[in-house]
């Protein structure tokens, strides 16, 4: 008997005993729990993906939602800019136009002021004038009835 046969002998040994000890069936179930825990992780795996995908769906609805309500909120405010401005110009311009017609109110005011200033200090000049010549010309009564007949007349024509 040469070692051939011994070989053969020990791999017929071998083989029972694997077959004994259900080492087959042992690595069979062993693929078929390791099938069911890969199927298992590709569910859950699909799963989260779609749960992925769900909360990808609804965060860009909300950031659209929050660009339109970003966007009303700048056009509102846009508008109240706009409305703000107008009534300031508006409210400038009529500040404007008030101190304008003060200003022109007191300028007349003041050439009223100034003319009749100019008319009393042009009275009073004329009156010592013609007292100064009324009196070389004529004697004491006539100028005194002269000097009152012209502050009548002065006065009268002030009122």
């Amino acid at each position: 008997m040469d070692a051939s046969f011994f070989a053969l002998v020990a791999l017929i040994l071998f083989l029972g005993l694997l077959a004994y000890l259900k080492v087959p069936g042992m690595m069979a179930k062993a693929l078929d729990d390791r099938a069911d825990k890969i199927r298992d992780e590709l569910a859950e795996a699909k799963r989260l993906r779609e749960e992925a995908q769900h909360l990808l769906a609804e965060y860009q609805r909300k950031r659209k939602e929050a660009e339109a309500e970003a966007a009303a909120i700048v056009a509102a405010a846009e508008r109240e800019a706009a409305a703000l401005t107008a009534e300031a110009k508006q409210k400038t311009e009529e500040f404007v136009a008030r101190r304008n017609a003060l200003s022109e109110q007191k300028i007349k005011q003041a050439e009223t002021e100034a003319v009749n200033a100019v008319r009393a200090a042009a009275v009073d000049l004329a009156i010592a004038a013609a007292e100064k010549v009324l009196a070389k010309k004529s004697d004491e009564g006539v100028q005194q009835a002269l000097f009152k007949a012209s502050i009548g007349e002065v006065k009268s024509r002030l009122n």
